[in-house]
């Protein structure tokens, strides 16, 4: 049976509707793990820190579908939960619009100015041509990238949150097999990683297009639509957080790099980037979990059904909560054979990673409260709030931490910056949580 936003949400429907979005999440960030597996096992580190050092500049720009995704599936949530398809149609087409011309546009500016970008983030004479070259490729493809982010928002609003799994496991397993093919068998090297995740982004943000194109059983569909800049500037103040958070997640990347490279050289990059990867997969299990259930919190605002949120808003505390521990504790575990998996071949850079593992494993335990903060105030409609989270947890804490602890307690401490910086983050969290429980009435 199909499950409704205006359905009571127990445990066991909350995990069955927000799963396919936990799902659509991992598989997304798998991409970018892929990559590096196969750059740095089938072409070497000196690429695979080439890789690591652009992408962050390549998230920065693709990063805005997420702003629009989820800005706009609360908003169009939202006129759902007060009986106005009509609306929710019209800002979802005029979103989805929007979104396409944008991306042509950031294509152009990305692949103009990747060799300079490269140079600012410090690439070496031996990454420059690596990094342009992926680099160039992968905004290319970012238009389909940003419509992949956001649909993902969009098929949770329309409840049809499987579908976005199966699409996204379709590009998911594209992306993958083409890696393999194009890296390790032609020995295409970074062209073909590049080439491969543009593929399954192209994948990921057309097959929704062409669904929502045509007459369908869910509850949107692309019409007809008028820019609306007040809806827009709506959607778009809504979704900051989003986008702040993935811009700062960027920016502070780009500082770790710089750090890293004064500190340790290319190995350091190295290391940072397989935990960064694995970062990537398990923070995305808890904003897939955010992105999931935000329709739930948008509908049940809408519709003034106060009982509800406040079922869904402690029952997704408690989910975080454990997330956390469990995430914290499965990392400590897995920081040997991961790092063997990426770095096995040179053993001092393995060592290094093992160490940067275990350190920044402890910060996941806040994480999952943090990141479903950002997104219960975007879901609440309350944009200015959510910023202000993203913006304390990915910008202000951890690059105080990121310069502080390194000049206090000495090189090694860097490894601490992101966990001090989750844990300023989540009593930011609790603060605000409990100060604006009257107002929006989930606790």
């Amino acid at each position: 049976m199909q499950i409704k936003l205006s359905d009571h949400f127990t445990f066991g429907k909350l995990f069955r509707f927000v799963l396919p979005s936990v799902f659509m999440m991992v598989v997304t960030s798998v991409y970018g793990v892929i990559d590096g597996f196969f750059v740095s096992n089938f072409v070497g580190k000196t690429s695979f820190a080439a890789v690591n050092l652009i992408i962050p500049f390549t998230m920065i720009l693709g990063g805005t579908g997420f702003m629009i995704g989820t800005g706009g599936a609360a908003l169009v949530s939202r006129f759902l939960g007060e009986n106005n398809p009509e609306k929710a149609n019209r800002c979802f087409s005029m979103v989805i619009y929007f979104a396409a011309v944008l991306g042509v546009i950031l294509s152009v500016l990305g692949i103009s100015l990747m060799r300079p970008v490269a140079r600012l983030l410090g690439a070496s004479d031996e990454m420059l041509e690596d990094c342009v070259i992926y680099g160039r490729i992968i905004v290319g493809f970012t238009v389909f990238f940003m419509l992949q982010n956001i649909f993902q928002s969009f098929l949770a609003a329309a409840e049809k949150p499987k579908m976005g799994l199966t699409v996204t496991l379709i590009a998911g397993a594209t992306n993958a097999v083409l890696d393999a093919l194009f890296i390790a068998v032609f020995k295409w090297g970074v062209i073909g990683a590049a080439v491969a995740t543009g593929i399954g982004q192209l994948l990921g943000g057309f097959i929704p297009m062409i669904y929502f194109s045509r007459k369908n059983t869910s509850l949107l569909r692309l019409t007809k639509t008028n820019l609306e800049i007040k809806t827009l500037l709506k959607v778009c103040g809504n979704g900051s957080s989003e986008l702040l958070t993935t811009v700062a997640s960027s920016v502070v990347s780009i500082l770790y790099n710089f750090q890293l490279m004064k500190f340790f050289g290319e190995d350091g990059v190295s290391a940072f980037g397989v935990v960064m990867y694995v970062q990537f997969i398990f923070l995305a299990i808890e904003i897939g979990y955010s992105i999931g259930s935000a329709p739930i919190v948008g509908y049940n605002f809408g519709a003034a059904n106060d009982k509800e949120l406040k079922n869904v808003f402690g029952k997704s505390l408690l989910i975080m909560g454990i997330a956390g521990v469990v995430l914290s504790a499965l990392a400590e575990a897995l920081a040997i054979p991961l790092a063997k998996l990426f770095v096995g071949y040179d053993r001092d850079l393995c060592s290094l990673t093992v160490f940067a593992f275990r350190l920044f494993s402890f910060a996941y335990i806040f994480t999952g409260i943090n990141i479903f903060a950002s997104g219960f105030f975007t879901a609440l409609n309350n944009g200015a709030v959510s910023a202000i989270l993203s913006f304390m947890r990915t910008l202000v804490f951890q690059v105080v931490f990121v310069f502080s602890l390194p000049a206090v307690f000495g090189v090694n401490a860097i490894w601490c910056a992101m966990l001090a910086a989750e844990g300023c983050a989540f009593v930011t969290s609790v603060i605000f949580f409990i100060s604006k429980r009257k107002k929006y009435r989930y606790a």
